[in-house]
C-alpha cells in the first residue's frame, strides 16, 4: 500500500507555465471541427459559385482564428518575474511588482494586485471547466510571488 503523497515543501522549479488546458483543447478542437465542416460543405455543395465556396472556407477560418485567440491566455513564471499573456496583450512583471495573487469564489480568472495600485487579470488561470486545477495553479503562483517577490501573504 502506498502512502499518500504530501504537498511539495516549496514552490515548483522554474520556469513554470499555467494555462487553462481543458478550455484550450475544447476551443481548438471546436475551431478545427467548424473549419473542417464548413470546408466540406463548400466542396460538396454543387450549386455554390466559387465566391460562395470561398466565403464558406473563409468563415470557417475566421471562426478558427477567433477560437485560437481565445485559447491564447497563459501565465509564465520564471526566476525574474511573471509574464501574463491575455487575449490581445502580453505584459512582463518583475516579482517585486506582484503584491498579491487573488482567485476569489466567482472570479472568472486570477487577478494580480500590483505595486502601482492597479490589478492585472491573469486569464491563464481560470476556473471555468477545471476549477480544482485553477485553484491549485493560483496557490502555486501565490507561493511563487511570496517567495520571489515582496508580496504579502493573502489572508
Amino acid at each position: 500500500m502506498s502512502e499518500p503523497s504530501s504537498p511539495p515543501a516549496g514552490p515548483p522549479a522554474l520556469p513554470v507555465t499555467f494555462r487553462p488546458t481543458r478550455t484550450r483543447v475544447v476551443l481548438l478542437t471546436t475551431g478545427a471541427a467548424l473549419f473542417a465542416v464548413l470546408t466540406v460543405i463548400a466542396v460538396l455543395l454543387p450549386s455554390l459559385s466559387g465566391g460562395e465556396r470561398a466565403s464558406f472556407v473563409l468563415t470557417g477560418l475566421l471562426f478558427f482564428l477567433v477560437l485560437l485567440l481565445l485559447s491564447r491566455p497563459k501565465v509564465v513564471a520564471d526566476a525574474g518575474g511573471v509574464t501574463v499573456v491575455n487575449l490581445t496583450t502580453k505584459r512582463r512583471l518583475e516579482w517585486a511588482a506582484v503584491l498579491r495573487v487573488n482567485l476569489r469564489p466567482g472570479d472568472p480568472w486570477v487577478l494580480l494586485d500590483l505595486a502601482d495600485g492597479t490589478s492585472l487579470p491573469a486569464m491563464g488561470i481560470q476556473p471555468g471547466i477545471a476549477r480544482a486545477q485553477a485553484v491549485s495553479d493560483a496557490r502555486t503562483l501565490r507561493a511563487l510571488a511570496e517567495t520571489y517577490g515582496t508580496g504579502t501573504p493573502a489572508m
